[in-house]
């Protein structure tokens, strides 16, 4: 059985032709599937469309009224596809609701989010940075950047690098209060904790072999991860910092590490999105342009060079 649209489509073909078989020449198919499918209509309107006989068809009134009112569905209906489709080609306009860790956020991500938002005006960009996991149906997001694990195995997920965290420290605090041997050394040195927004308890450090360090009393506590480097670079202590923060700085000179025999292996730095249905074009765009900018280790550096 034919849907109601081709039925109709098949319809306002036949009432343009002079017999069933010149409208199936018109539509690339047989006469026998007009003959049924104009059979199905007159008993869905209970009405018949054409008088006909073995020489001639003729459209009936009701036939005639049905014609112009079908001509102008069908039209419409084809145009609001080809309306769509040029849309898509030549209009990607829309919002693009982004989830991503405040220091990722802002270091990395704001840098390719601002070319696009400059590139392509039509697309709004609207980022919402946060260190706690994001619903993302409750807040509607597009595109999510995460680093450690995906909780949600629906996500439609692409790992782009990887990240290690290593305990940094200034030269000058280095000489100063002497290079740790052990993890436990850590805890009579100044330290700098990162809390959890959320609970307010300071994040644990985490080493080779599954070793975990809480910090006894560290020097300085915040719950801002861009200012956990800011203590760093300042000497306020020795922090433990993602890679891609603390290399620049360990290259430059103004960091150095410690501790590296306990470096705990590597998490994965993810982009994701819903599995919902069709990718519009922009939401596909601003994903792509997100999964290169921090695939590339000029842009996103993870590992020294050495």
């Amino acid at each position: 059985m034919l849907n109601r649209l081709e039925l109709m489509r098949i319809f306002c073909a036949t009432a343009e032709a002079s017999s069933f078989k010149e409208a199936a020449a018109r539509l690339a198919t047989s006469p026998q599937s007009i003959t049924r499918a104009i059979k199905e209509l007159e008993t869905l309107f209970g009405e018949p469309l054409f008088y006909r006989n073995t020489r001639q068809m003729r459209i009936t009134e009701f036939g005639e009224h049905l014609a112009a009112r079908a001509r102008e569905a069908v039209t419409g209906i084809d145009d609001l596809f080809l309306t769509s489709g040029r849309q898509r080609q030549q209009d990607i306009g829309g919002i693009v609701r982004i989830t991503a860790p405040i220091v990722i956020g802002r270091h990395f991500l704001l840098p390719i989010l601002s070319e696009i938002a400059q590139k392509y005006p039509q697309i709004t960009i609207d980022l919402r940075l946060s260190d706690a996991h994001s619903d993302v149906v409750e807040q509607q997001i597009d595109i999510g950047v995460r680093v450690g694990f995906l909780r949600d195995s629906s996500f439609v997920a692409r790992s782009l690098s990887k990240v290690s965290f290593l305990v940094v420290a200034t030269p000058e605090l280095v000489a100063k209060t002497g290079i740790p041997a052990t993890l436990q050394e850590l805890n009579d040195l100044p330290t700098i904790a990162l809390a959890d927004k959320s609970s307010g308890k300071h994040w644990p450090w985490f080493f080779a072999d599954g070793q975990q360090l809480t910090l006894k009393s560290p020097s300085f506590i915040t719950d801002d991860s861009e200012l956990e480097v800011a203590l760093a670079l300042n000497g306020t202590g020795f922090a433990q910092l993602g890679s891609p923060f603390a290399i620049p700085h360990l290259q430059s000179g103004r960091l150095v590490s410690v501790l590296d025999e306990f470096i705990a292996p590597s998490w994965n730095l993810y982009v994701y999105r819903p599995r919902r249905g069709p990718v519009p074009d922009r939401i596909r765009l601003v994903y792509d342009k997100i999964a290169q900018a921090l695939s590339d280790p000029a842009l996103f550096p993870t590992q020294r060079l050495d």
